[in-house]
């Protein structure tokens, strides 16, 4: 099938003058992940990950993915006709190396300009543009061969309280305005879901678990001009964002609106986010200001009714996840259990919860082996039965009127070996080690990554990805621009200055190949602690509570302080949870949770 495609791909190419062509994993807002509709990559290669950009040329083939998805993309493209290409590993060649050596004088590249961000865009013109190479961005080749390509989501839109918001658009657009004017713009273009959504206080359902809408906007110094399809607002919110000086446009109108700004006035955009079509729209001659929106820093740093809202959420959510626990404990070699079936319990648990809405991510149910790939997935045609021995590592969250949740536990179902009892505890102190940092204001992720990746390498092993990201409220679970990692990552925007309010998760692991998989994952609050002759220092607040499985954890590699910190945090634990639970569930948690 992957192959046909490519066939059919290609005969267009041919019939356009194409000789390259780019499709990368976005939809027309560079979202991380995106609707069915916007599935172009996977459609086309098989590769089901949510990162990775595919290029085909007339005669090749070839997928750039992370760390994250090496194991899986390597199955998934087996006899495909697509090569594997292992981003930042050595001798690999980027994705625009491979175009430079693979295009010709003359030759032409070709993508569809709304999915491709404006400064990779501008880029690939410039290195291209020396060698006589051309760019077409004004078709979408692969929709001509998708036929029974999925429309456009049409879900209803709501409105976000500012009793969970904590600020109203009015003021959010007020605090947007003075960032405008200390750049000196008259005009700022927002094309990223999560900061317009944030932004007017909407929330909606058009990528599955990021409560976002399909949207655009325009912001001038008096007004502000959402672009989006009206029928997904009600009469209250349509109320909301007119008593905000807000007017409604047709979502495809972007194109032709950015056309009709004045030439004479600076227009700030960030070009990581505004596609390729938009920028390209609005002439050679405009005033750009490239600098990024104003609100991914506003929304990073959580106001005290979102922080507030938060703590009730994770409360809510540890109880999900510790009933999960307790059901998978005492029933595992009872019954059956698989990957799926234990995903579905745990999901319905959350249902349980007030206010939960949805998940804020496909849930992780990898057993043993499979848990080595990162951001596995199990289906119902092809799933682990859970045995009464080794591991189950579950990485799961869930979006409520309170927040967003990301945590992950790996569980002992039965025996366990040594090294994984090693494996095990060496994560569970870098996580410690992280949540423990005491560091002054003006420390980035890069300066405090070590403190979680130390007990990792120090048995000369590491995980391929950051040791954490930042997450939206009632949002994204992925959100910029903090997080933790050991180095800078170009395509990553996740290296600002941690500030109070800041939500980060602390998720280091150990993953090996054809055995088994761990990971223990926690969320962040940043904290300013004393200030003194020495500067401003900062700490960390544990969002996230439930049980970190003490059946695999070995002492013997701990020092006291992180023993000590591991039953503090169990304390807090029992005393958070225990009035939620159950007398039985509350007898086993007492157990799980013990000092040691």
């Amino acid at each position: 099938m992957v192959k046909e495609r490519l066939q059919h791909l290609r005969a267009l190419m041919a019939k356009n003058g194409i000789q390259a062509y780019l499709l990368p994993t976005s939809d027309f807002h560079e979202s991380e992940y995106v609707g069915d509709y916007f599935k172009s990559r996977k459609y086309l290669s098989g590769f089901t990950g949510s990162a990775g950009s595919v290029v085909v040329t007339l005669e090749t083939a070839g997928l750039w993915t992370d760390g994250r998805y090496f194991i899986q993309a390597a199955r998934e493209l087996a006899d495909s006709g697509i090569t594997l290409y292992k981003m930042g590993e050595e001798g690999v060649p980027t994705l625009e190396e491979f175009l430079v050596d693979s295009l010709k004088e003359g030759d032409v590249l070709g993508f569809d300009g709304r999915v491709v961000n404006a400064r990779l865009g501008l880029r690939l013109s410039e290195k291209l543009s020396s060698r006589k190479i051309s760019i077409s961005y004004e078709k979408d080749l692969v929709d001509e061969i998708w036929t029974d390509r999925p429309s456009l989501p049409t879900t209803p839109a709501f409105l976000l309280e500012e009793k969970y918001s904590g600020k109203s658009t009015v003021l959010k657009l007020e605090a947007v305005r003075i960032e405008m004017q200390k750049k000196q713009a008259k005009y700022h273009i927002i094309t990223s879901l999560d900061d317009i959504a944030w932004l007017f206080n909407i929330r909606g359902g058009d990528i599955a678990y990021n409560p976002v809408v399909l949207s655009y906007a325009v912001i001038d110094s008096e007004k502000a001009y959402l672009f989006l399809d009206e029928r997904k607002l009600s009469a209250e919110i349509k109320k909301e964002l007119e008593n905000a000086g807000v007017e409604i446009k047709d979502y495809f109108e972007i194109y032709e609106f950015v056309k009709t700004l004045p030439k004479t006035e600076k227009i700030l955009l960030d070009t990581a986010k505004v596609n390729y079509a938009i920028y390209k729209n609005l002439g050679t001659d405009a005033a750009i200001i490239d600098a990024p929106n104003p609100t991914v820093l506003f929304k990073a740093i959580k106001n005290p009714v979102e922080l507030e809202n938060l703590r009730k959420a994770h409360i809510k959510d540890g109880v999900a996840v510790t009933k999960f626990i307790y059901w998978l404990k005492q029933n595992i070699g009872k019954t059956e259990i698989t990957e799926v079936s234990a995903s579905d319990f745990l999901e319905a648990k959350r249902r349980e919860q007030d206010g939960c809405i949805d998940l804020s991510f496909d849930t992780i149910s990898a057993y043993n082996a499979n848990a080595a790939m990162m951001h596995y997935k199990a289906t119902e045609e092809s799933h682990a039965v859970l045995k009464p021995e080794g591991i189950l590592l579950v990485d799961s969250g869930g979006q409520y009127y309170e927040g967003t949740t990301d945590i992950t536990r790996t569980i002992v179902l039965g025996e366990i070996s040594h090294e994984i009892k090693k494996h095990f505890t060496a994560v569970l102190r870098s996580m410690l080690n992280l949540s423990d940092a005491r560091f002054l204001h003006g420390c980035i992720g890069l300066n405090l990554d070590i403190l979680a990746r130390g007990p990792i390498w120090d048995m000369d092993l590491d995980y391929k990805c950051g040791t954490g990201h930042g997450v939206g409220y009632l949002l994204n679970v992925h959100e910029a621009p903090n997080g933790f990692r050991w180095k800078k990552v170009p395509e990553r925007d996740d290296g600002c200055v941690l500030e109070e309010g800041m939500v980060t998760t602390d998720e280091p692991g150990v993953y090996i190949e054809g055995s088994h998989g761990i990971r223990t994952e926690n969320e962040l609050i940043c904290h300013k602690g004393v200030k003194n002759e020495y500067g401003q220092f900062m700490y960390f607040e544990h969002l996230t509570f439930a049980p970190i499985d003490l059946e695999a954890v070995d002492t013997v590699y701990m020092t006291s302080k992180e023993i000590d910190s591991l039953n503090r945090y169990h304390k807090e634990v029992y005393e958070k949870l225990s009035p939620y639970l159950t007398d039985e569930e509350n007898l086993w948690l007492k157990e799980a949770t013990r000092e040691i």
